[in-house]
């Protein structure tokens, strides 16, 4: 990290910053100018969206891991992207990059009015709410819950989830949802076999009770789930690697034989854990 810059009370930034992104924005654009790099030129908004997507995944990858030295690289290829598509939007007078840093910078302060303003918020549930309130009056929105636009499924339960907690429409206690749970999962085990709508209407049910017990838990239901990607898949590598050691074909054991040696991956890592 380079040297800092004092810029207000107590509010310090990394010394020469401008002009670092002002040397990325010259390098995106010399590599969309005529006579730049082929695949930058071929690249349109639509091509590109792909690349923001996984990025973005990554980036989030390397905080659950803890991967701080690749959170900076991915950071940087999010960075990229967004560079990207903005030069695209130069290039057809739609917006450019300073607009895109103008709109969030506005937009930050437009919405913390407790910092910015003479509004009071002493809590996060408070500034929450006085984000969304600011969000509806700005884009026109009337009042009421909408369904959240471009989410995966586990993330627009979290967020309408708690929109109707923050209205007081919540469980009173963890306790509950326990109990909530079991009841859904008795009715879809009641429509098991029956019409296909109905089965998918049953297991929406006992997911989007998963997602309210996550986080009456005070657990975020996204992260739960990759944890539990993540040591399926290593203890399934774990299996594979031994079957191979014993010159097997994993595939071709019976379900005792892969139980067993999946017992020895979980207890493989329960090991390493105590060690």
């Amino acid at each position: 990290m380079g040297e800092v810059e004092a810029k207000g009370e107590g509010v310090r930034i990394p010394a020469g910053l401008g002009r670092r992104m002002e040397r990325m924005a010259e390098i995106m654009a010399t590599l969309r100018a005529p006579s730049g790099c082929p695949w930058d030129l071929e690249q349109t908004p639509e091509k590109l969206a792909r690349h923001l997507l996984e990025e973005a995944y990554e980036s989030v990858d390397a905080i659950e891991m803890g991967d701080w030295a690749h959170l900076e690289e991915e950071l940087g290829d999010l960075l990229l992207q967004i560079v990207f598509q903005s030069r695209i939007a130069e290039e057809h007078g739609r917006f450019d990059l300073s607009d895109v840093v103008d709109g969030i910078t506005e937009k930050l302060e437009r919405r913390h009015p407790h910092i910015f303003g003479d509004v009071e918020a002493s809590t996060a549930e408070q500034v929450s709410i006085n984000w969304d309130r600011i969000k509806r009056d700005e884009e026109g929105e009337e009042e009421g819950m909408k369904m959240p636009v471009g989410l995966p499924a586990v993330m627009s339960a979290l967020k309408i989830q708690g929109s109707a907690a923050r209205d007081g429409f919540d469980w009173a206690d963890g306790a509950d949802v326990f109990v909530e749970l079991e009841k859904e999962i008795e009715e879809l085990k009641i429509t098991r076999g029956g019409p296909r709508e109905e089965v998918m209407r049953e297991l929406g049910d006992v997911l989007f009770t998963v997602v309210n017990l996550s986080r009456h838990l005070g657990l975020d239901p996204e992260q739960a789930l990759l944890g539990t990607c993540r040591e399926f898949v290593r203890r399934y590598a774990f299996m594979e690697k031994e079957a191979g050691r014993q010159d097997t074909d994993f595939a071709s054991l019976s379900l005792e034989e892969k139980e067993r040696l999946w017992q020895e991956a979980k207890g493989q890592r329960h090991e390493g854990e105590e060690r």
